[in-house]
């Protein structure tokens, strides 16, 4: 079964940002990335993989890793 982006749903429930932080992602399917819902980071999922690597990230607005207000 496949989920939005083409990603397995448990695998979904499962994957975390790689930042200290580790917090859940959330998918963005009109820019096909997963979202860290702390820091805001977003990762590409190329081919339903994600890409769950800081150096392929692209950065929220405070930086990677760097949640709003810390």
């Amino acid at each position: 079964m496949s989920g939005p982006l083409g990603l397995d749903p448990i695998l979904l429930d499962i994957l975390a940002c790689p930042c200290e932080h580790h917090a859940p992602v959330e998918v963005d399917e009109p820019a096909s990335t997963l979202v860290c819902t702390r820091c805001r980071t977003s990762f590409p999922v190329r081919d339903a993989i994600p890409v769950m690597l800081l150096d392929e990230a692209t950065a929220g607005p405070n930086g990677i890793g760097n949640p709003a207000g810390e």
